[in-house]
């Protein structure tokens, strides 16, 4: 599926992420419900660590799309949910996702600040859609 990367110029430039992504052609969608810190046994990973929640986050979002025959290069949506967002805080996620996602392909994007999530441990939650 061909995919196509977007920044008009009538919009500012974006850093960290694409303003539009198309994709054309015969493929399959793959949607990834939203990810946390938990590990397989259910335990949250990082209690109070921006850093190390992104890091479990990350995986596990990765081992989703693997599991549904996608990977990273081949998401174009992602949208993030921070408790108590801060400077700081958006600095660590951008550190671990930078390192999953390719520079002049990055996805649409989205990063919201929310009062919690399902659980008051959890500080991140990430969900993607790729087409492969």
């Amino acid at each position: 599926m061909k995919k196509q990367y977007t920044n008009p110029k009538e919009l500012s430039t974006p850093r960290f992420y694409t303003h539009a992504v198309s994709a054309e052609g015969p493929g399959k969608l793959v949607y990834v419900s939203g990810q946390v810190s938990w590990d397989a046994g259910g335990n949250v990973v990082g209690k109070g660590d921006m850093r190390a929640q992104s890091e479990q986050v990350f995986r596990n979002v990765g081992a989703a799309l693997k599991a549904a025959g996608a990977g990273w290069s081949d998401v174009i949506k992602m949208n993030g949910y921070m408790v108590g967002m801060s400077a700081e805080r958006v600095g660590a996620y951008r550190e671990v996702r930078q390192r999953y996602l390719q520079e002049g392909a990055l996805p649409a994007s989205t990063l919201v600040g929310v009062e919690a999530l399902v659980h008051s441990d959890l500080l991140l939650e990430v969900e993607v859609v790729a087409v492969v």
